[in-house]
């Protein structure tokens, strides 16, 4: 076989061993949280050797951020500005988009959350992980509200700092509507949930937009 076919053999082959791991990763940490996740349990669910998931990640503080990472890079697909007749219905839109794929990329905000409420004297990476890529969340999410306010003239006069708050709110909004979610399952119809948590933000940014004019 051609060096160059070797290689791209063992690339393909690391690649599948490394989804192989986060994946097993995944389902143990849902399982046990962040304290009862171990290398043991993840070689076992992954079917790996220890030293395989060793090699790709230095410890399992590097194999949870890594899980958060990519879940998080999944739900951002989601993150685009629709087009439509009126800057609510493109935001009830956005909103929607965003729930679904929270509904098939959850692991970031499930893990992230566990560890943001489990304080540590040492925090792990993997919670470093999780403040930044939520940070970049926040940001996105002001960029959007700038893009569906700058094309809608009811939003003229939306202060900068009222488009923070309004940022601020809304992932604290959606933060408890996954919350919710967790905690009763099925019962819960997120994408409606999210859709009404647009309107409310919606309406909220006419109030703002108002004050601001008077």
């Amino acid at each position: 076989m051609p060096e160059q076919k070797k290689t791209r053999k063992r690339r393909a082959n690391g690649e599948e061993s490394r989804r192989r791991i986060l994946d097993a990763a995944v389902e143990v940490a849902t399982e046990r949280g962040y304290e009862g996740t171990s290398i043991a349990l993840v070689s076992t669910k992954s079917g790996l050797p220890a030293s395989s998931i060793y090699w790709h990640f230095k410890d399992k503080d590097e194999l949870i951020a890594a899980v958060i990472e990519r879940s998080f890079s999944s739900w951002m697909s989601g993150w685009v500005v629709p087009e439509g007749e009126s800057s609510r219905d493109r935001l009830v839109a956005l909103a929607r988009q965003v729930a679904k794929t929270l509904l098939e990329s959850p692991d970031f905000l499930r893990l992230g959350l566990m560890l943001t409420l489990e304080r540590r004297p040492v925090e792990p990476s993997a919670r470093t992980m999780f403040l930044q890529v939520r940070e970049q969340a926040r940001r996105q999410l002001v960029d959007a509200a700038r893009t569906l306010f700058s094309d809608a003239p009811e939003f003229s006069d939306v202060p900068e700092d009222a488009v923070e708050l309004l940022a601020t709110y809304a992932m604290a909004a959606a933060d408890g509507l996954f919350i919710a979610k967790e905690i009763d399952g099925d019962s819960i119809d997120l994408l409606a949930l999210f859709e009404l948590h647009a309107h409310s933000l919606y309406d909220a940014a006419q109030r703002l937009s108002a004050s601001e004019k008077h």
